[in-house]
């Protein structure tokens, strides 16, 4: 039965304890959300407290498509899902997949770096060495944080598994730190990725605990560290006593959550307490604290993306299942023997393309579970991920042949009610990408007439 007093509280609420403050999901009590297509002008939009606010994330992957697998035959609503789209079947309603869109500024270039630097900007790559980087200008999801992150404790929230890489790849002449990020706050200036759950997970959590010892030891600090929902326990059951039956279930719910994450991150900074250790050719992760273990480290990054956009600890995010000509051996799939970008260069081998398309399949699966998730997390009468846009994608095409157009592309989500879903949108070719990222900002609450080298934005994303 839901809440019905009289009694609220404000929607920037936290447990606090001990020097601890852990934010809240939305609550009932807290009052109902506006959707933001509800909203007349980009002022409402954001306008903090007044809706449910439209999150962005964008999750990036090396490598690109075997696109025979992942393009749909049949464009609009009534599409089948193709081979590797395929984990994205239960959510079909909520995915737009869009074809023929393109980056013409990464025609030029080397096969890799020029296409993922600016997979967010859409602009020209400078070739350098490392002195005089640029990627043409500021990157979607930084610009929206200027203009929607200061609603929240964090303005963006950039993640990633891989360190970044300097140094030069004198195969092509090309700084190595291009193909470590795709956040840019200026065009000369990259966005630091966080590639350590625990760091992200204190972030979050806003870990302020007084009284250490600056000079002490990390092991010696993670030794004493107490659960952070152990300091904020009191104060939870104080608010829960005040809450109505619905939001005592999604406080309890929440909770559980958090610690679940906390424990699978507390599992990985502890020595292994198993002497049986399975073969795995994932062998080293380079993050303290972060697992050895690279499915699980992809999963605990996505978890943490989803646990801020349900707290509003930020409204942008984006992350990084790996760097650009990434090595990762996919050996833990079935049926594949092998590194990624090795299998990319497939030369047009039947062997070779299966697994790579599994490997395809295998990042989609992921992006599915994440959309899952937020399906099921209430927002009022709508959803987390009914209010957010999703963004799954790469800067090439196929691999092989290192093509900038025809990009891979599949949004999640509803961006608030602006997003119709459940289509394929098969754009005119050598569509500008940008024109996609327009249509984000608009859904976002802050319009502009050009993004990159767009020309316009896609109309048929918008809901009738």
């Amino acid at each position: 039965m839901p809440h019905t007093s009289r009694w609220s509280i404000p929607r920037r609420t936290f447990l606090r304890g001990a020097g601890v403050a852990v934010a809240l999901p939305w609550l009932e009590a807290m009052g109902s959300p506006v959707k933001a297509a509800e909203l007349t002008t980009p002022a409402d939009a954001l306008e903090a407290g007044k809706y449910a606010p439209v999150r962005f994330g964008c999750l990036f992957f090396p490598n690109g498509v075997w696109k025979d697998a992942w393009i749909p035959k049949q464009s609009g609503k009534d599409f089948e899902l193709p081979d590797s789209l395929q984990p994205l079947t239960n959510l079909k309603e909520h995915v737009t997949i869009l074809s023929q869109l393109d980056k013409r500024h990464s025609h030029e270039g080397d096969g890799h770096y020029a296409k993922t630097a600016n997979f967010l900007t859409g602009l020209r790559v400078e070739k350098t060495t490392g002195k005089n980087i640029s990627t043409g200008g500021v990157s979607l999801d930084q610009y929206m944080a200027k203009q929607v992150g200061h609603l929240t404790p964090l303005p963006s929230l950039e993640l990633g598994i891989d360190p970044v890489i300097s140094g030069i790849d004198s195969n092509v002449g090309y700084t190595r730190l291009y193909g470590s990020h795709i956040s840019w706050q200026t065009a000369e200036r990259p966005v630091a990725k966080e590639i350590n759950p625990r760091t992200v997970f204190d972030r979050l959590m806003n870990v302020q605990q007084a009284g250490k010892n600056r000079g002490q030891a990390a092991s010696s600090r993670d030794a004493d560290r107490k659960s952070l929902l152990d300091f904020a326990m009191s104060d939870a059951r104080r608010l829960r006593q005040q809450l109505g039956r619905d939001d005592q279930f999604k406080l309890d719910e929440y909770l559980d959550s958090v610690r679940a994450v906390e424990k699978r991150i507390e599992f990985f900074t502890q020595p292994d307490p198993r002497v049986w250790h399975p073969e795995t050719p994932q062998a080293e992760m380079e993050a303290p604290g972060a697992p050895r273990d690279y499915q699980e480290h992809v999963r605990l990054m996505i978890d943490l993306m989803i646990l801020a956009f349900q707290t509003d600890s930020t409204r942008v995010s984006s992350f990084m299942f790996a760097n650009d000509v990434s090595g990762h051996n996919f050996s833990f799939v079935d049926g594949v023997r092998g590194s990624h970008h090795e299998l990319s260069h497939h030369e047009g081998k039947p062997e070779k393309i299966e697994q790579y398309q599994k490997i395809n399949r295998w990042h989609v699966s992921q992006f599915s579970r994440m959309l899952e998730r937020m399906s099921q997390i209430r927002e009022g009468e709508s959803t987390l991920l009914d209010n957010s846009m999703i963004l799954l994608g790469c800067g090439m095409a196929d691999g092989n042949a290192h093509q900038p157009d025809n990009l891979p592309i599949v949004v999640g989500g509803h961006a608030g009610g602006r997003f119709a879903g459940g289509q394929h949108i098969a754009s005119a070719p050598r569509t500008p990408l940008c024109n996609l990222y327009v249509s984000m900002l608009d859904g976002m609450g802050c319009p502009v007439n050009q993004f990159g080298d767009s020309t316009g934005p896609i109309k048929e994303v918008f809901s009738a």
